[in-house]
């Protein structure tokens, strides 16, 4: 991250403002002293009015307070991208191999081939589906035929065998009665007989049997049809109709397998069609943003891809943008809407911040393990010559300030209770605290603590006795406030 102020040139000896690194300000302290403490020995002896100095009066480095506009801005690099991007997927199932891609950021016209995928797997799968597919459909027809014998086994029972059934049993039941009727009137002849004394005894008694038997032989066939009408038919179209619905059953099974098997033989059909990647409309094909860490792109030929993974990019070269991280320490500055001067070769464009992202990106050893927020810089449409990827370099004003008080970044000493500087009276260095606003890499915005036309000494920890204990003063200060480390024990 940087600072950088749009204003007038900077004076000779300015130096970056002491906020930007408390480590790089405590080194910048320690040199000072180390530098000054010669100096001060060599110019001891300089009793001039102004006190304890490393110089002579004349020579000391000095800046003029005045009034002046100030711009406090961030910069950051990033990249261009489109806003809109067509994304060409593979839609093929599983890992598949590219055979071939088209190159990086080519101008296509609609039905030009973009990738190849291998077909071989694919091709194994059409003919075993196909396979599959026959098998089921020959198990759907004999199913369907053994459907249809078992709704004709129900009407077969029902109009046939059953009427043919009981016509036979009320047959012998018909002849069963004329038996009886016959058997009855023997007996009956049998006893006029006995009566007259022309037949025996014993033949009554025979007759008699043959009627009983013949009785017992009318019960029964009517026993037959009972139980034909009101058991063996239910029986028996339950028995037929189970049947049916078993057939049915294994007919819809069949149905469904045959469907599965044809879906599956016919999705892999389609997916052989769609191993040749083609392009719907004319533009610009690009590669998706390669990981920071990667060195190529994660299409390449031989490369394996799996579904849904975006191959191929088609931006809109009209509706552009750039990505930028900023720094976890300055993004809570960024707005919407704050206005950005993009710079790209050749060329600067003004844009406007449209979003700042409530998460961090991931920080690793790639990224120097400093956290940023991606931000995004919206391009007016229609600015021509921009492509994705191209580097772009976007300031990003945070505040803009109109004839305000201003020092130099190095004539201001910050300790933690108050901020220094020292003026160059007539006749004496005088130690002043000011209350800084705001600044930038140059220049600090001074509400009070000083007047236009001053003189500050600029780098006052080397030339004046008593920034330099200032200085020291916050070294220690450092030192004691730093954790202490566990002495290990011997």
């Amino acid at each position: 991250m940087k600072y950088r102020a749009i204003i007038c040139p900077v004076p000779k000896g300015v130096k970056v403002f002491f906020r930007s690194s408390s480590s790089f300000i405590r080194f910048l302290l320690v040199a000072a002293v180390v530098i000054a403490v010669p100096a001060y020995v060599m110019y001891r002896a300089n009793q001039s009015t102004y006190g304890e100095i490393f110089v002579e009066a004349d020579k000391l480095p000095v800046h003029t307070v005045g009034r002046g506009d100030l711009r406090v801005t961030v910069i950051e690099q990033g990249g261009l991208e489109s806003s809109e991007n067509t994304e060409v997927k593979c839609l093929v199932r599983g890992e598949n191999t590219v055979n071939s891609v088209i190159e990086n950021g080519t101008h296509v016209e609609a039905g030009d081939v973009l990738v190849r995928l291998d077909t071989l797997a694919i091709e194994d799968a059409i003919n075993e589906r196909s396979k599959y597919a026959f098998w089921s459909q020959s198990a759907v027809e004999r199913s369907s035929a053994l459907v249809a014998r078992s709704k004709l086994a129900v009407s077969e029972y029902l109009d046939g065998r059953y009427i043919s059934q009981l016509m036979t049993l009320e047959k012998d039941l018909a002849i069963a009665e004329s038996n009886y009727l016959m058997r009855v009137n023997l007996h009956g002849h049998a006893e006029k007989l006995s009566k007259r004394g022309f037949a025996h005894a014993f033949d009554v008694e025979q007759r008699k049997v043959a009627v009983e038997q013949a009785k017992l032989e009318v019960e029964s066939q009517k026993n037959q049809i009972e139980v034909l009408k009101k058991y063996t038919k239910a029986m028996e179209l339950k028995t037929l109709e189970g049947n049916l619905k078993a057939a049915e059953a294994d007919h819809a099974a069949n149905q469904e397998r045959a469907i599965l098997d044809k879906k599956r033989r016919d999705l892999a059909k389609s997916e052989f069609e769609l191993c040749v990647i083609k392009s719907d409309k004319s533009g610009m094909v690009i590669f998706p943003s390669a990981a920071a860490w990667k060195s190529s792109p994660d299409v390449t030929e031989g490369a394996t891809v799996h579904k849904n993974q975006v191959l191929l990019l088609m931006p809109d070269l009209q509706k552009m943008q750039v990505k930028v991280g900023i720094h976890e320490s300055i993004v809570d500055r960024v707005k919407l809407g704050m206005l950005a001067k993009v710079s790209i070769p050749d060329s600067e464009i003004e844009g406007e911040v449209i979003s700042v992202a409530s998460i961090a990106r991931p920080a690793g050893w790639w990224t120097g393990n400093m956290v940023k927020y991606d931000t995004i810089i919206k391009l007016p449409e229609g600015t021509t010559g921009l492509k994705p990827g191209m580097s772009a370099e976007v300031e990003i004003v945070l505040s803009e300030y109109k004839a305000v008080l201003k020092l130099p970044v190095s004539a201001v000493l910050e300790t933690s209770q108050e901020s220094l500087c020292w003026v160059k009276l007539a006749d004496s260095i005088q130690r002043r605290v000011i209350e800084v606003v705001e600044s930038n890499e140059v220049y600090v915005v001074v509400k009070r603590g000083v007047t236009v036309g001053e003189e500050v000494v600029l780098d006052p920890v080397a030339f004046v006795r008593e920034a330099q204990l200032e200085a020291i003063k916050i070294v220690d200060e450092e030192h004691e406030n730093a954790p202490k480390e566990p002495i290990a024990d011997d």
